[in-house]
């Protein structure tokens, strides 16, 4: 199987098919082994009328007990060595699938690494969960074929073959049976592809909303929209169901063909060798191979059905990969250096001006408006942004990576230890990351988990409350020490004692480096050198929080009006921060 380090390869996009052909060919030993194993137990399958009839006629009938003994014997060998080759067949073919499974997961982890940023703005948030839910599934158990798949090709022949030796008639009614499944399934199974694409891409969307319900139920709780919402959304659930309906239909036609048609194809075959037998055209021996002989063909032919199915959907699922894999990231055409030492940044859309060094916060009445202008000084939008006089675009996405970190208040927290939350791939000891915790006013956190740094904090931090995360996402940013750090909101969620001890310590811990904040909070603006306020989002007035209140009305407005805010809500709980979202719960 794909180790979980090992290069997954290049995945072939030109379709669905490719695709899953591409997977085969990743495991080509793997691959050639199930169908070996596959074909081997299918036509061993076969082998078993084939003894049964010599035993028949070369013992019963002539009374021979030694012949009896052998054909008997070598059937209990056969069987017995089957059954091995059935339990390496479905070992192998777990291996083949498992390695399909992991191998999709890893080009598809890969790829939404590579987009980075530009992933939700590509691709719904509903679209990759579906993906990884489902599709993954689907795409590795559509390799099954490749086993019994290959296999029932092979018992089909061979027992075509063998029913030559007793009747050319039976022959013929058996080669013509499969193209006349085929005839009757094939619009099944298009159709089948077409409702089940349907499907996924509703089911993506609606995935997609359920995320959104989730993350801003509070919000629309205040606003009244929930019932709104809800309604919606239990439309849009009621269509996904009526197609799941359809899907299902369709399905459950094809199932029952899979079993009712092979059947009803076989017994024409049994009844027409029990008249020949009656006729005197067949021996016993040979009516009791014959029967045989159908019973084997039950199974391969009920296997094209599903082979059918089976690829049908792994088409789909894949198709959806593929368009994944087909967004590609943002184009870098970076050809200049960053510059060599700090330098400022500037933006020439807000007029924001970032000197090296210096500790700035962005107040606006709109958080959207602050987060633009960090989205383009980070460059995460496009813009004409410049850093030492050079624009931002020409620079290497690498150098401002290494240099430039924007670190956002929703930012991703993987489940993990807290201590590889906060490091991440960087080697720090607890020297460091203690020192980043008080930074970000955390001991009170760390001493809380019942193992220090080493507990374990759930994906998204479930099991933190909303000022312990935000504080978290702080210690991270802090730990990385970058040249440039690019704050929104670090402080929206916590209580006005935590706050004000945050806003003390940020200063130290960042100085001689370059820091942005965005925040309307007055005990992180009187602690900063510099404020610049935003209205529509351009830069109206610069300077010391102190100033900017006796000099700026709207920002006196639009900070006296968060104070006003804190004293009427009484000290803030960790957690309960100042956001929209928080508010309106």
């Amino acid at each position: 199987m794909i180790d979980a380090y090992e290069d997954p390869g290049t995945p072939d996009c030109r379709g669905g098919w490719w695709y899953l052909w591409w997977l085969v060919l990743r495991q080509p030993w793997r691959s050639a082994a199930g169908a070996l194993l596959g074909s081997a137990w299918m036509v061993l399958l076969a082998a078993t009328p084939y003894l049964m009839a010599r035993a028949v006629d070369e013992g019963l009938e002539t009374g021979d007990m030694g012949a009896l003994a052998l054909w008997t014997g070598l059937l209990v060998a056969v069987g017995t060595f089957n059954a091995w080759l059935g339990v390496m067949r479905h070992r192998t073919m777990t291996r083949v699938r498992m390695d399909a499974n992991f191998r999709t997961v890893k080009v598809v982890v890969g790829h939404a690494v590579r987009l980075g940023a530009a992933l939700p703005r590509r691709v719904g948030a509903g679209e990759v969960v579906t993906i990884g839910v489902g599709d993954v599934q689907q795409i590795s158990s559509s390799l099954t074929v490749i086993g019994p798949g290959v296999g029932a090709v092979v018992a089909y022949l061979v027992v075509a073959g063998l029913l030559l030796s007793v009747s050319t008639q039976l022959t013929v009614v058996v080669l013509l049976g499969v193209p006349l499944v085929a005839v009757l399934v094939g619009p099944l199974m298009l159709r089948l592809q077409g409702t089940e694409a349907e499907y996924r891409e509703r089911q993506g969307v609606l995935t997609a909303r359920i995320g959104d319900l989730a993350g801003g139920l509070r919000v629309l709780n205040g606003l009244g929209g929930k019932g709104l919402v809800a309604d919606a959304f239990r439309r849009d659930s009621t269509r996904l169901r009526e197609q799941g309906y359809r899907v299902g239909a369709v399905t459950s036609w094809m199932q029952a063909l899979g079993v009712g048609l092979p059947t009803l194809y076989l017994a024409v075959v049994t009844w027409m060798a029990a008249r020949m037998a009656a006729q005197g055209t067949l021996t016993v021996g040979e009516l009791v191979s014959v029967y045989g002989y159908v019973a084997v063909l039950v199974r391969p032919v009920a296997y094209f059905v599903d082979w059918g199915y089976q690829l049908g959907r792994g088409v789909v699922a894949a198709r959806r990969v593929v368009r994944l894999l087909r967004v590609e990231p943002e184009p870098d055409g970076g050809v200049c250096d960053a510059p060599a030492e700090p330098s400022v940044l500037y933006d020439p859309e807000s007029g924001v001006r970032v000197p090296p060094g210096r500790l700035i916060a962005l107040a606006g009445a709109r958080l959207a408006d602050t987060a633009a202008v960090v989205d383009r000084l980070g460059r995460y939008a496009p813009s004409e942004a410049t850093w030492g006089g050079v624009r931002l675009d020409e620079v290497p996405l690498p150098q401002v990576r290494a240099r430039i970190l924007v670190a956002d208040h929703e930012a991703d927290l993987f489940a993990g230890p807290l201590r590889e939350l906060v490091g991440g791939r960087g080697d720090f000891d607890d020297g460091e990351i203690m020192a980043a915790v008080r930074a970000a006013a955390a001991e009170d956190l760390v001493r809380g988990l019942p193992d220090g740094l080493d507990s374990d904090v759930d994906a998204q931090g479930r099991n933190l409350s909303g000022g312990q995360r935000q504080r978290v996402r702080l210690v991270r940013a802090l730990l990385a020490a970058p040249e440039v750090l690019l704050a929104v909101e670090p402080t929206s969620a916590l209580d006005a004692h935590t706050e004000a001890a945050v806003a003390a310590r940020l200063r130290d811990a960042r100085r001689g480096r370059t820091t942005v904040v965005t925040t309307t909070s007055p005990l992180v603006l009187d602690r900063v050198d510099t404020v610049l306020y935003l209205v529509d989002g351009k830069v109206a007035a610069g300077g010391s929080h102190q100033r900017l209140l006796a000099q700026e009305p709207g920002y006196r407005a639009l900070v006296t009006r968060d104070a006003d805010i804190e004293e009427a809500a009484g000290p803030r709980e960790d957690g309960a921060g100042r956001d929209a979202e928080e508010v309106l719960g």
